[in-house]
């Protein structure tokens, strides 16, 4: 079922959380920090939204780390249930897509509950202070990719919140997977 995440909480601080990488380290969320900002987000290996984009995310979280922007992704799904988002699928993924940033694997779900996250993918953008400044869409992508030459909304609001540390004002909702919740019904 397709969801969406609610609007922006401009300002907003995220919970720490220490959460091990495909690459075998532990990452707090100050290690994902950038000098003009962070970028977090929730995806996963299974998802048709996350992998009709996946990408324009590596494309686009490349070019945001270029800029000074720190960037991470978090699988939070029931591995259980969905093994496709298992942890070696995780790695095996991160490896063959050459990843430019840390994917953490949230197993307890706690970090997905704090965070309030509600969907695969579900994107954080936040300014240096650690304020949250974008809960939008990667661009008008859905279960299949948008045109090539469609807007690069998260791209352009990070930008915009590296240059400000502000996000825009109106920003659309992304949308995508349910979180697949540890003990909710398939």
């Amino acid at each position: 079922m397709a969801l969406s995440p609610p609007v922006c909480d401009f300002g907003w601080q995220a919970s720490d959380f220490t959460l091990t990488g495909t690459d075998g380290r532990r990452y707090r969320l100050a290690d994902v920090a950038g000098p003009k900002g962070m970028l977090v987000m929730f995806i996963c290996n299974h998802c048709p939204y996350v992998l009709a984009v996946l990408d324009r995310i590596l494309r686009d979280a490349s070019a945001l780390q270029a800029l000074g922007i720190g960037v991470a992704a978090i699988s939070s799904n029931d591995a259980q249930a969905y093994p496709a988002d298992s942890f070696p699928e995780m790695q095996r993924l991160a490896v063959a897509r050459g990843f430019s940033f840390p994917y953490l694997f949230d197993e307890t779900q706690e970090v997905a509950r704090a965070w309030g996250a509600a969907c695969t993918p579900d994107f954080f953008g936040f300014n240096a202070a650690a304020g949250l400044q974008y809960r939008g869409r990667l661009d008008a992508s859905g279960r299949m990719p948008a045109p090539p030459d469609a807007r690069r909304e998260l791209f352009d609001a990070m930008c915009q919140v590296a240059e400000t540390g502000m996000g825009p004002a109106h920003q659309v909702a992304s949308m995508g997977c349910s979180i697949k919740w540890r003990g909710a019904e398939a």
